[in-house]
């Protein structure tokens, strides 16, 4: 059975510091988002936030959600890499 990966705390630092750029960013996009504009106003900071918030999650995946591959080595060796 594969054994989950124990992050470093460099890749932990590294998660935190994309979580907290990405929060003041997000609240700084939602202040400027209509400013001076009289009516609607498309809401275009929606589709960077929803893009950012997916490579954030992809990020939290690759940090604390790793496994184990047993068959990459066997792949790499395979390649004539390593």
């Amino acid at each position: 059975m594969p054994k989950k990966i124990k992050p470093t705390g460099s890749q932990k630092s590294m998660f935190m510091i994309h979580t907290v750029v990405f929060v003041i960013v997000t609240i700084l996009s939602c202040m400027f988002y209509d400013k001076g504009v009289k009516g609607w106003a498309y809401p275009w900071h929606a589709w960077t936030i929803a893009a950012w918030a997916l490579c954030l999650l992809g990020h939290w995946c690759i940090v604390y959600a790793s496994i184990e591959d047993h068959g990459y080595d066997v792949y790499r060796q395979q390649q004539g890499k390593k």
